[in-house]
Parts: structure tokens; sequence; C-alpha cells
């Protein structure tokens, strides 16, 4: 019985632990995501930049990516990955005010060689996951239009 205590005070501290690591690092993730993706601009020759970290709501668990502003719009980008071929593909999603997916577009030269192979399904689920969230963390308070 001492035994089992034992093992479950590590298994809880360790997952308590990992806990806190995870929480701690999430704005240095963030940051390096965002230089990430604005390196990619750069090296497209495109001229959006993304601005900063947006913070989403607690409660309802969204799809697991981050969320940043960009320049000059007043559109959002959610930057995410997918699994495919056993290999992490990085995508961004262009999502507007009115919390539509304007575009998906690959980050990283892989996911551009490997983009028009995703499945349609694939993307249109994601598609609609973002679009969800996007309304769940950034549509404008009732009676704001008025």
């Amino acid at each position: 019985m001492k035994d089992k205590a034992i093992l479950l005070g590590w298994i809880t501290g360790l997952l308590l632990l990992i806990s806190v690591l995870w929480i701690a690092v999430q704005s240095a993730q963030a940051f390096n995501v965002l230089r990430a993706v604005n390196g990619v601009f750069m090296g497209n020759e495109d001229p959006r930049r993304v601005l900063h970290f947006l913070h989403t709501k607690a409660g309802k668990a969204n799809a697991l990516g981050f969320w940043y502003s960009m320049n000059n719009t007043t559109d959002k980008i959610f930057v995410f990955t997918v699994f495919q071929d056993g290999i992490l593909v990085p995508l961004g999603a262009i999502v507007s005010l009115n919390g539509t997916v304007s575009e998906i577009m690959p980050l990283s030269a892989h996911a551009a060689q490997i983009f028009d192979k995703l499945p349609k399904s694939i993307l249109k689920m994601y598609t609609g996951r973002i679009e969800e969230a996007a309304l769940i963390n950034f549509a404008a308070p009732q009676g704001a239009d008025r």
C-alpha cells in the first residue's frame, strides 16, 4: 500500500510539473512561432506580417494552435499543424473579422510540397473548427454594432 502511494505521488508530481512547465513556456512558444511565420512571409516576399499573440478565452477546448493579429488588417491568423504521412505539417489560416477562413496556407517548404495532397475533408474539418473558435473567442459583444 505504501509503495502504491509513493508511485501515485510521483506520477501526480510529474503531471503537475509538466502542466506548470507547459503554461510557463506558452509565451516563448508563441513568440518563436510568430518569428517563424514572419520568416516564411519574408521568404515568400509576402507583405503580410504577424504582429502579436492573441490570448483566447478559457473554457471550451479550442483547436491546438496560436492566434495572432496581422499588420494593417483586421484579419487574424491561426497557426496550427496537421499530422500527415508521419510528419507535422505547419499551416496558417487567415480568418476575417466575421470569423470565416479566407485562406489556408502552408508555412514550410515541406508543407508547400504536400499541401495539394492533403485530403480536402481534413482541411474542411479544420476550417470548421477554426471558424467556430474564432466566433467563440473574437466575436463582437451583443449590441456592439448599434
